[in-house]
């Protein structure tokens, strides 16, 4: 990600999620944080990373 609508995509595509309540995309480092009030699918999230144009490159849960 490189600029202000790389954030908007990736951080549009998540909210699309069931259940995601916040999207916090930090440009400088490439890390999404997403709050939610459900476990989420890393699936889901793959794929709307994926959407927006972009490759999940390393997950961690908790």
């Amino acid at each position: 990600m490189t600029c202000g609508h790389c954030v908007s995509s990736v951080t549009a595509e998540l909210k699309k999620i069931a259940g995601v309540t916040e999207v916090a995309v930090d440009l400088a480092t490439g890390k999404v944080t997403v709050d939610s009030t459900a476990p989420l699918s890393g699936t889901d999230v793959a794929a709307a990373i994926d959407e927006a144009g972009y490759d999940l490159t390393a997950r961690l849960d908790g």
